[in-house]
């Protein structure tokens, strides 16, 4: 479910009513703990966190007149899907959030390879989120995505 909202801003208005103030609380935990130099912005009809193009000009591999993409958050129809490409590209950081998740939240992670979905806005461990953004920076993200996924 992809918005077409052209802003951020534009995309929290959109939001259903249940579910704007979780995703507004978890972006402002992002915006709050998120190293400097990402962007924020719309990609792929959610919010988005990117390495701009003024850092790394070479863009994303699959579309390089787009950022590099690091960091998503969409309001599904099921649940608030939050993607993290640093825990898809960095077993060390996944085994981290995998092992740090059951001491924030009672009920079992739900988690594909970059997305962590949330039934319930009640179950939003934010401090972990806060702490997990904070984990990697621009360049640490450029050179782990350099050598997972870039085609050489």
């Amino acid at each position: 479910m992809q918005s077409r909202a052209a802003t951020p801003q534009d995309y929290l208005n959109s939001l259903p009513e249940d579910r704007k103030e979780a995703v507004n609380r978890l972006r402002d935990t992002i915006i709050q703990n998120l190293p400097p130099g990402f962007q924020e912005g719309m990609g792929y009809g959610m919010l988005g966190w990117s390495v701009p193009h003024s850092t790394y000009p070479a863009g994303y591999h699959c579309d390089p007149k787009q950022p590099l993409p690091f960091m998503g958050l969409a309001s599904q129809k099921n649940n608030i899907s939050f993607y993290h490409m640093g825990i898809y590209a960095n077993k060390e950081l996944l085994d981290w959030f995998v092992g740090e998740y059951p001491k924030y939240v009672k009920t079992k992670l739900d988690m594909g390879k970059s997305c962590i979905r949330f039934k319930k806005p009640e179950n939003i461990p934010y401090a972990l989120i806060g702490e997990l953004v904070s984990k990697v920076t621009p360049e640490q993200w450029i050179e782990t995505y350099e050598a997972a996924f870039k085609k050489k």
